[in-house]
């Protein structure tokens, strides 16, 4: 076998193959419990439990400032978070197929998490023991009434892949055609009907948390998951996203996608044509090849562009596990399991929202975001205007294509990280696209720039969107004169109706209680400056006096007071810098 020929089949689908398990690995099967078939309810709600327990317990003692050697710092918080975040993967990992796929979601919820837990969940992979051929079989033949030599002529008894839903295995049709056959995991729906009636308890439980449930829908959370997870287990589901992905790209001779072979297809079976490939991120086995690597970066950024901007439905999970290359240079896609839509009222909403970032109009942009969902309105929108306001007149001011993809991103994450931003799922699963594409292309080219590649398209998109409504400055200048008409026209009502309801006494008159708020911190913060300062200047003078009297002991625990003092003060001067920074 040449090693062109090797390449392309060790690469197929290149999630957790066999040969690529460590003997430690192997030792640690014990610790996947749910690995088998039959699941024990009372079993996985301790091991559920526990894992939540621990959690909030480690949150609980990261929130106080007495709990940090030496004092409490922003550094010393972030580096305790990234510790816990590796923990809670590793934790989600052994929990087993719900809790990696729920993380693997989570690692796009940035307005939810810290950016030390989207950047560690993004890491969580499918490495997970595979299940016997046994086992396999009797689910094909459960599935399709015909036993496995029935359906194939060979069936490779060791899987290619092994991953938290199903595994893949190679086979043969009788017809000589060379097949992938991905078998679900066993008992993996038993195991989802417990898990999900688990997380549904989690879920209440911090939707009714005073701290955490204030300003979550962690209940829509948990239904959103839900869909998306029962999603996937259905491999019918899959194949028609497989087909409908084939056929947005059957006039692009640069992508492949698999076939699929439904009469050996079901919902936890799934045969799909042959195609395998080098990795996208084996740039050495790529070189070999003589492929070049500049060109597929931007093949790469093209054809996600294609399928978001042109077809509205794309791959809403294109890691390089799901990527590969053929030995003509084309690109292959697997795994259509995740798949995002884009409706069209949603694509018009996205263009007002880059029309107010184009314009820097915080006021444009806020409107959108609230209509696409991404921003749930509160009673003072002010400092929510003023962050955005912030963001464009800040960060937006370099040209479109000198932009980074995970710059933008991880801006927009801190943002909205405990603000009332709620990224919607097709949002989240286009920022987290891009930024691994991105990714992607700069590993197989230092120079490549995704914003460039995407110039062209946005303008495209754009002129497009200025033709269908009219394509001239006139009617966005109409557009918003009727919206100020009908703004005027309406307002008697509008003011009718808002002072008959401070006669009811529906509303109560707020002025700037956020500001208020924030002035009031900062006086607090002053106040105990003033205190600090005092404390330096007592501790100084003591020390002082007690060492001219010779009371060396003394004086020097008085030093050591003023000099912790004197650390808390610049501390404390350092804080208030961070805080007037703000807008």
């Amino acid at each position: 076998m040449s090693a062109l020929s090797q390449n392309l089949t060790d690469s197929y689908p290149a999630k957790t193959t066999p040969s690529e398990r460590s003997p430690a690995y192997e030792q640690g099967k014990a610790k996947y419990r749910w690995n088998q078939q039959n699941y024990s309810r009372t079993r996985r709600r301790f091991d559920i439990w526990k894992f939540v327990g621990l959690f909030l317990s480690q949150l609980w003692w990261d929130s106080k400032p007495w709990t940090y050697p030496g004092g409490y710092s922003d550094e010393k918080r972030r580096i305790r978070r990234k510790k816990q975040a590796i923990w809670v993967r590793e934790s989600l990992l052994e929990l087993g197929p719900t809790f990696i796929k729920v993380g693997q979601l989570f690692s796009t919820r940035g307005d939810l998490f810290p950016i030390e837990y989207v950047e560690e969940l993004s890491k969580l992979q499918d490495r997970v023991p595979a299940f016997s051929y046994e086992q396999a079989a009797a689910i094909m033949e459960e599935d399709t009434g015909k036993s496995v030599s029935e359906l194939f002529r060979s069936f490779d008894l060791t899987p290619l892949a092994a991953a938290s839903l199903g595994q893949v295995h190679k086979a043969q049709l009788h017809s000589g055609e060379e097949v992938v056959v991905k078998v679900q995991r066993p008992g993996l729906k038993q195991l989802f009907t417990i898990d999900l009636a688990i997380l549904k308890r989690i879920a209440q439980y911090f939707q009714n948390h005073p701290r955490w449930g204030k300003g979550r829908d962690w209940m829509g959370i948990y239904e959103e998951c839900c869909r998306i997870l029962w999603e996937e287990t259905d491999y019918l589901n899959e194949g028609r996203n497989a087909d409908t992905f084939r056929r947005n790209f059957r006039q692009v001779k640069w992508v492949q996608v698999p076939r699929v072979h439904w009469r050996y297809t079901s919902p936890r079976v799934l045969t799909l044509e042959y195609l395998p490939g080098i990795k996208i991120s084996h740039y050495e086995a790529l070189e070999a090849a003589g492929l070049n690597r500049q060109l597929l970066a931007r093949l790469g950024a093209e054809a996600y562009l294609q399928q978001l901007l042109n077809d509205g439905f794309f791959h809403a999970d294109p890691h390089p596990g799901n990527i590969a290359v053929a030995p003509d240079g084309s690109l292959i896609f697997y795994d259509f399991g995740m798949m995002g839509q884009i409706k069209a009222n949603v694509r018009e909403k996205l263009m007002q929202t880059l029309f107010g970032i184009a314009e820097k109009d915080a006021d444009r942009v806020v409107d959108s975001l609230v209509e696409l969902g991404a921003l749930a309105p509160v009673g003072d929108m002010g400092p929510v205007r003023r962050s955005i306001q912030y963001m464009l007149d800040h960060f937006m001011d370099q040209p479109f294509e000198e932009q980074s993809v995970t710059e933008i991103s991880d801006d927009l994450y801190e943002i909205a990280y405990d603000q009332p931003f709620r990224f919607p799922a097709t949002f989240t699963f286009v920022m987290r696209a891009f930024s691994t594409l991105e990714g992607v292309g700069k590993g197989l080219d230092p120079d490549f720039n995704f914003m460039e590649v995407a110039k062209p398209f946005a303008l495209e998109v754009m002129s497009n969107s200025n033709a269908s409504n009219g394509n001239s400055i006139i009617d966005e200048l109409g557009r918003q004169a009727a919206q100020v008409s009908s703004t005027a026209l309406g307002l008697p009502r509008r003011l009718e109706d808002t002072m008959e309801k401070l006669e009811r006494g529906d509303i109560r008159v707020r002025v700037r209680s956020i500001e208020s708020d924030r002035l009031l911190r900062r006086m607090g913060m002053m106040q105990l400056l003033t205190n600090y300062t005092l404390l330096v200047g007592v501790f100084t003078l003591s020390a002082t006096i007690l060492l001219v009297n010779d009371m060396i002991g003394l004086a020097a625990i008085a030093a050591l007071a003023g000099v912790g003092m004197g650390v808390a003060l610049f501390r404390l001067l350092k804080r208030i810098d961070r805080y007037d920074r703000l807008p």
